[in-house]
């Protein structure tokens, strides 16, 4: 197992402090078919529920991710990452996150005794940085943006281990698993549509890559805020626009790294993008709460991009998968 250039092809081992190549290419996973990963750390992962919901008429699978240990989708990734990090050895770790990746890697550093260091923009929820301060964490808030405080980290890791949830492939090899286990939940049938939140990637990528290990492609809609919205501009070929604020800070993300990536996965898929606007997203929430499920406003994003795409009516045919991507706890 080791990591490769997406461009130059380049062998890296997976203990290296390099982020990507030094051609500027990134980092892809080359594992053997009968190549097992290690985990020997838990900390209670479970398959999470799907849900079938009728909200507004519409009818919905609710992919119950907000039920992970530390509250979000995102210990998906954290679980595989970070067993491997012990498996080879090391024992010090930067990241940097809007909050969820955060918590799930320094959860997960926690119990395999791996030092971890956070970079947090200001203005993070004071919620998420109680969580990160209990497992131990030493955090360090960084002025500006959430692309500023990843500026940060990269700095930092010129010494230490880059435990990125963009970087590094091993993060998206963990949210594979969202993939099979909704063919699963589905008796094994792949859904027509799947719609997600999307800010780096994490979910789309690892949705992505496991559904074409699966064989079959659902299509993929990714969910963005009307204020910062790269993918639905590099989707459309439009022009950048400048970043501006919502209530959906997991999804504030105005240069995500592998943005090619994610295109090419939404094309591939015969996907589309949606952007919504706060209002809506937070209209979505409100109505997710009245199902009796508390879901944070960026968990929104997708339900609010659903009704906007299927704003004349959904066939009564097609499978819509929307995974509740973390907790409303997580404020």
């Amino acid at each position: 197992m080791y990591f490769y250039c997406e461009k130059c092809k380049k062998k890296y081992p997976i203990s290296t402090l390099s982020y990507r190549c030094r051609c500027g290419g990134l980092f892809r996973l080359f594992k053997k078919t009968t190549e097992e990963m290690v985990h020997t750390v838990s900390i209670g992962e479970i398959k999470t529920p799907l849900v079938r919901a009728k909200i507004d008429r519409m009818e919905v699978f609710l992919k119950m991710e907000q039920l992970q240990p530390t509250g979000s989708f995102k210990g998906r990734g954290a679980y595989t990452l970070i067993n491997q990090l012990k498996n080879v050895g090391i024992k010090s770790i930067v990241e940097d996150s809007s909050g969820n990746a955060a918590t799930a890697i320094a959860a997960y550093a926690a119990a395999a005794g791996i030092e971890c260091s956070v970079y947090l923009p200001t203005g993070t929820a004071a919620a998420r940085i109680n969580q990160i301060s209990a497992y131990g964490a030493k955090i360090k808030e960084v002025e500006g943006s959430r692309d500023k405080a990843g500026e940060a980290a990269r700095a930092a890791a010129a010494n230490t281990y880059y435990a990125s949830h963009v970087y590094n492939p091993l993060f998206f090899e963990g949210t594979k698993s969202l993939a099979y286990e909704i063919y699963e939940q589905m008796d094994f049938q792949v859904p027509e549509y799947i719609f997600m939140p999307v800010g780096n990637g994490s979910m789309l990528l690892g949705l992505y890559y496991g559904f074409i290990e699966i064989g079959r492609l659902p299509k993929f809609i990714a969910v963005q805020s009307e204020n910062c919205c790269p993918v639905y501009q590099g989707f459309y070929d439009l022009p950048r626009r400048r970043i501006g604020k919502t209530v959906a800070s997991g999804i504030r993300v105005g240069r995500p790294p592998r943005l090619p990536e994610m295109v090419m996965a939404l094309h591939h898929s015969q996907g589309d993008v949606v952007t919504v606007s706060d209002e809506e997203l937070l209209i979505a929430q409100d109505k997710i709460g009245r199902q009796g499920l508390y879901a944070e406003a960026t968990a929104a994003v997708a339900f609010a991009g659903a009704r906007k795409y299927f704003a004349e009516g959904k066939p009564d045919n097609y499978r819509v998968i929307i995974p509740l991507t973390g907790s409303g706890l997580k404020k």
